[in-house]
Parts: structure tokens; C-alpha cells; sequence
């Protein structure tokens, strides 16, 4: 048995998260030759199989995911080893990395970056999208690798991170205007029957069955599904264009004086926000300052997150 070269751990670890050697290999900038035979020393150091070669590409073997998850803590401290020193001794400034979902960044946050920048022009604050979306890691078990901060629609369950609820992002069932004043009289209903075959525009089939999401997938039963949209901005254009209802979240439709609300949030639901912060980060000063503009903002527009508008 080979002794373990800890080199052969950053090119397998490439290839697991690239999926072909010529990627990996342009990732790690060496040749397709090298990653072959780096992965191979591993395999042979740890006398396992850790993938599966198809002509797709490279596919991690049951080995492989355990050694994957096994390197992902020491991965993520390595990768962010320098700019955390750096932070350490640079005082409130910086970049800071938030991850967020697109109705958040857009609704909650962007609104407050101009004030944070003129406040704050020392710290580089980057807005990104969700880390599932980009690293295609689950909600339940997030790893902050590339961003410093996040904000998720659902508590993680596993991960050593630092987490609080900011608060809950209240959903109605909107329509068009038009569509609205010849249904039910105009008012807000009282019973999920009411909809039976009207049309709808549901979410993604892969979204998780909470709040909103469970409502409207009860409905859709009696309902007439004209199409799915997993983006909350897609299905508002959707709703706009009078193409049906859908459940979106109350800060955006009640800003759109086209839509109609016809069920509240205490019938379509909510939706729990978190924020995620690193463990080692959160100490840093320019990370903390983000923390408290994220909570400001969020508390903030508590009434018309909760769809409590007044109308």
C-alpha cells in the first residue's frame, strides 16, 4: 500500500466537484495526465474505488462520497485560510459574501445597499445567489465554502454554524386584477374550495413542501395547472400577464397594483427566514457588520414581510 500523498486529496477533490479529468485539470491547471495519475496514487494509498468512470464523466463511488464529506470541513478551512487571516487583522472592512434567494437580495436587501455603502465604504458587500444553486448543496445541510454569510428559507439540521431566524416571509394567493374582480366578488376567500377549476401556476416540483409550497400542491388537486415556475419573479410575471393565481410573497405582489390579493398568508402560509454565519467568521468585525444590516433590514420591513400592509 502506497503512503497517502495529501497533494492527491486537492486533485481528487477537484474532480468530485468538476466531474471530468479536462476540467479538473483546467481547474488545477496541470494536464489531463497528471489528474489521472494523482487520482489513481489516492486510490491506491486508501485501496478503495472512489469513482465510477462512464463516458459522462466521473461519478464519486459510495468510497468516494464518504471521503468527499470527510474533506469538506478541511477543504472549506484551507480555501478560506488567507482571507480569514487577513480579516482577523483588517478591522470593519473587507468583502463579505452573502448568499440569499433572488426575492430576498431584491426585496429586502438591495433596497438598503446604497445607505450600508455610504455608511460602510470600507466593506465590499457581494450579494450572490443560493448556495444549493451554486455549490448543489441540500437545505438541510449547507456548507458556507465560497460565501461568507446566508440567508435560507428553511433551518439547516446539520452543519457547525451559527444560526438565527430573522424572521417568516408571508405568502397570498394573488390574480390579475381583472381576473380578481369577477372571482368571488372580489373579496378574499375564506375556503381553499373556492378555487376549484381555476388555473394556476404552481411551483417547481422539486421545491420542498413547506408553507406555501404544501398549500398550493393540495389545491392543484381541483384545480386547472396551466404551468410550474420555481422562481418567485417568474410566476409574478405569470400572474401580471393574467395567466392564472399563484402563491408569491406578499412584499412583492402587494407592491404591484395589478394583482389582487385572494387568500391571505393565514391560509397560503410563510415561509421561515435564517441567517447562516460561519462559526470562525462571524467574530470578524466587517462580517458582523453585515449580520447587523442584514437584521436591521429584515426588522425593518417586518409588516409588509408578514403581509401585513394595512389594506
Amino acid at each position: 500500500m502506497r503512503r497517502l500523498d495529501w497533494d492527491d486529496l486537492r486533485f481528487f477533490l477537484s474532480v468530485a466537484s468538476n466531474g471530468t479529468l479536462s476540467a479538473a485539470a483546467r481547474d488545477l491547471t496541470v494536464n489531463t495526465t497528471t489528474v489521472l495519475r494523482r487520482i489513481a496514487s489516492l486510490e491506491d494509498a486508501l485501496s478503495a474505488r472512489l469513482f465510477d468512470r462512464t463516458r459522462s464523466g466521473y461519478h464519486l463511488t459510495k468510497e468516494g462520497l464518504v471521503l468527499q464529506e470527510l474533506l469538506l470541513p478541511v477543504d472549506q478551512r484551507l480555501s478560506s485560510l488567507q482571507r480569514d487571516f487577513q480579516a482577523a487583522h483588517a478591522g470593519a472592512k473587507g468583502r463579505v459574501k452573502v448568499s440569499a434567494p433572488e426575492t430576498i437580495t431584491g426585496t429586502v436587501l438591495a433596497g438598503g445597499m446604497c445607505e450600508f455603502a455610504d455608511k460602510y465604504p470600507d466593506i465590499e458587500l457581494n450579494l450572490l445567489g443560493e448556495i444549493s444553486q451554486l455549490q448543489g448543496i441540500s437545505v438541510q445541510n449547507p456548507v458556507l465554502r465560497d460565501v461568507d454569510l446566508a440567508i435560507r428559507m428553511a433551518r439547516p439540521t446539520q452543519g457547525d454554524m451559527l444560526v438565527r431566524k430573522l424572521g417568516d416571509l408571508a405568502f397570498g394567493l394573488y390574480a390579475h386584477q381583472d381576473r380578481a374582480a369577477s372571482f368571488n366578488d372580489g373579496v378574499e376567500i375564506t375556503s381553499p374550495e373556492k378555487l376549484a377549476d381555476e388555473p394556476l401556476i404552481g411551483f417547481d416540483e422539486d421545491a420542498m413542501p413547506t408553507g406555501p409550497v404544501w398549500f398550493l400542491s393540495r389545491v392543484e388537486k381541483s384545480m386547472k395547472l396551466v404551468t410550474r415556475a420555481a422562481g418567485d419573479r417568474a410566476r409574478l410575471q405569470m400572474v401580471k400577464e393574467n395567466m392564472g393565481f399563484s402563491a408569491l410573497p406578499c412584499i412583492m405582489a402587494d407592491a404591484e397594483p395589478e394583482l389582487q390579493k385572494v387568500a391571505g398568508p393565514e391560509m397560503v402560509g410563510s415561509l421561515e427566514l435564517w441567517l447562516l454565519a460561519r462559526r470562525d467568521l462571524a467574530q470578524f468585525p466587517h462580517v458582523r457588520t453585515v449580520m447587523d444590516f442584514i437584521i436591521s433590514r429584515v426588522r425593518s420591513l417586518r409588516p409588509v414581510l408578514s403581509g401585513n400592509t394595512g389594506s
